[in-house]
């Protein structure tokens, strides 16, 4: 299978409402019940990054408040790209844009 690019940090993403996630000693295992597919995450700031998702306006915050160094965010950049390739995260939509005051 080839290597999904990587996920644009600056979008805002959440984690898909039909997955569900377990941690465990070695990480979390993710389970999608509409695919029925299991994902494994064996690193536990993963874990944190994808559990931050829905409260963060971007992958990149969510990635800086679990510790993810600058030089790391590529490495991470790609798991989160093979999580969105299994529709486990996915980008969360656009909120309208406020209308403005008229006077």
């Amino acid at each position: 299978m080839p290597e999904p690019a990587d996920l644009d940090l600056d979008r805002a993403w959440d984690v898909h409402p039909q997955v569900a996630v377990r941690p465990e000693p070695f990480g979390a295992l993710l389970y999608h019940f509409g695919t029925r597919r299991l994902s494994f995450l064996k690193d536990p700031r993963l874990l944190d990054v994808v559990r931050g998702l829905p409260d963060h306006p971007s992958a990149r915050a969510a990635c800086a408040q679990a510790g993810v160094t600058e030089a790391e965010l590529p490495r991470y950049a790609r798991a989160l790209a093979r999580l969105a390739a299994t529709h486990m995260v996915i980008e969360r939509p656009h909120a309208p844009a406020p209308a403005k005051d008229r006077p």
